[in-house]
């Protein structure tokens, strides 16, 4: 994994890049409100094993890692052997089949913000560390025709905060990552933009703190959506 260097960009600058070329964007807590469908498909996963489940709010810092995180946070101490994995992993697939998009929607502005940008000009990207399949399904139903590359996690692929997604992406639409800013709402993202070259915008609408995010060096927070679309245009 590549190293987890956290830079700082110009703080005084009105834009991050000059002139911004591509947007790289998270999905869960950035473009999408999921944790509500996160979380019941867990604790359905767990209940199904018979194992104790966990508040909504827990799931804010289970998420981020990848599933495979999310697995081991979610179970007991005693419990995150190998089999006791694999058997919540097979578990909670079968549950987020059926609820990844109960309640998941794009949060407010998030819409008008990604037509804004493409007006622009701007290639627009996903990288998750949500499952590969389910990442390019909710995108394709939330977003259709809206991003130029969309990627999830694969099996034998290192996850976020190496920046490995992100490099390929901009590499396919053909934009260097200091002509691209990486838009993300955890230490995470923080840390995968750096990885890569880009200056991050953390998104303060999503499942982490103010402090976390600033704490890993984001060089602009945002409130609201059409905030980003002043910071890139």
């Amino acid at each position: 994994m590549a190293e987890q260097t956290i830079r700082q960009f110009g703080q005084a600058e009105s834009r991050l890049c000059s002139p911004c070329q591509a947007a790289v964007f998270d999905l869960d807590g950035t473009l999408v409100n999921s944790l509500a469908d996160l979380a019941r498909s867990c604790n359905e996963a767990l209940a199904e094993l018979g194992l104790p489940a966990h508040p909504q709010e827990s799931y804010r810092h289970f998420v981020g890692n990848g599933c495979q995180k999310l697995i081991e946070r979610a179970l007991p101490p005693d419990r995150r052997d190998a089999a006791s994995c694999e058997s919540l992993r097979e578990a909670y697939n079968r549950h987020y089949e059926k609820n990844y998009l109960s309640s998941s929607a794009p949060y407010p502005g998030i819409l008008e913000l990604l037509e804004t940008l493409s007006r622009a000009g701007l290639k627009l990207c996903v990288v998750s560390n949500k499952p590969h399949p389910f990442t390019v399904r909710m995108v394709e139903k939330l977003f259709p025709g809206r991003f130029s590359v969309v990627t999830g996690n694969r099996p034998g692929t290192p996850v976020k905060p190496d920046p490995t997604g992100v490099l390929k992406a901009l590499n396919a639409v053909g934009v260097l990552p200091e002509k691209a800013v990486y838009i993300g709402d955890s230490d995470v993202d923080v840390l995968t933009g750096h990885n890569a070259g880009m200056p991050v915008i953390g998104c303060l609408w999503g499942f982490r703190r103010e402090e976390e995010l600033r704490a890993a060096g984001a060089d602009r927070l945002v409130h609201t959506a059409d905030e980003i679309g002043r910071l890139l245009i």
